[in-house]
């Protein structure tokens, strides 16, 4: 361990290194499983006590989480993100003393006490710094029988980013959030990717993650707009390859004007009545 990693970068507050998981809340698990296994994932671990599964294919993890905690038992809803960072105790006193509301904790025996805030609508934002040679789910999480605990990654996909839906005219909030909070950048007009540059573009300090603010559109004032995280990007070298593989495994992809699959990014139909998932053009960020 050298000096720099001990002493965080002064644009990256909370040493963020990337994602440590997506976790997804649903009272249907087994038919969103079905969606991701056609994406990719493999369930590879349950949850010692919980209604919990773990997914995962290459890079990514991707949480299943059958336990609602009071939200809507019919829906399903990207619930958290978790970042990896240097320090998780050091990266929640920043946040709280930044303003940040903690997650109620609810470890029980033989379970991690995963540190969080709360973010936009129900979801939360953790902080893991046990990603390495011992990770959080060697404690929380019993293998599947069987199971290969590290799948490939189709076509090259990697976590590119979150979109999160936002309330008219609270971008500038959000952005002030998310640069106060955990450091990371807006970016330009010029920068944005895929096939819905919209909203306002949000880069992680370490260059590996990106969120997109969407404020509801211009005469949309009868639609009912929630805050929160709305849909999944997946990067990918090679878009047109991506999407051809899996179709070929059963998703299907919007194909009308703007949304026609291309170079740049595609977008899937809608599942379970709320979930979708993007492809983006890119690759991994090095380590």
């Amino acid at each position: 361990m050298t000096a720099r990693d001990l002493v965080p970068e002064p644009l990256n507050p909370l040493g963020i290194d990337g994602v440590e998981f997506i976790e997804f809340v649903t009272g249907k698990p087994q038919a969103l499983g079905g969606v991701l296994q056609r994406l990719g994932f493999a369930p590879i671990a349950r949850h010692r006590s919980r209604e919990v599964v773990l997914y995962r294919q290459g890079a990514m993890n991707l949480i299943v989480n059958a336990e609602p905690d009071g939200a809507d038992p019919s829906a399903t809803f990207v619930s958290a993100v978790a970042f990896r960072v240097r320090d998780a105790a050091q990266a929640m006193r920043h946040t709280l003393d930044a303003g940040a509301w903690e997650v109620p904790r609810r470890a029980s025996a033989m379970e991690l006490n995963i540190p969080g805030i709360l973010g936009s609508g129900e979801s939360a934002i953790y902080f893991v710094d046990r990603y390495k040679d011992f990770s959080i789910y060697d404690v929380d999480f019993v293998p599947l029988p069987g199971t290969d605990p590290n799948p490939p990654a189709l076509a090259g996909m990697h976590y590119f980013g979150l979109v999160q839906a936002v309330g008219a005219f609270r971008s500038s909030e959000w952005v002030d959030f998310y640069r106060q909070l955990l450091g990371f950048r807006q970016l330009t007009e010029a920068d944005f990717v895929g096939i819905l540059p919209k909203g306002t573009l949000l880069q992680s300090p370490c260059g590996r993650f990106y969120l997109q603010l969407v404020e509801p559109p211009e005469g949309a004032e009868d639609i009912h707009w929630d805050d929160g995280l709305v849909r999944i990007g997946f990067g990918t070298p090679d878009v047109l390859e991506a999407t051809r593989l899996l179709q070929e495994r059963g998703v299907v992809f919007i194909d009308e004007g703007a949304l026609h699959p291309g170079e740049k990014g595609a977008l899937t139909q809608v599942y379970l009545g709320s979930v979708t998932f993007e492809l983006v053009a890119s690759r991994p960020a090095r380590a």
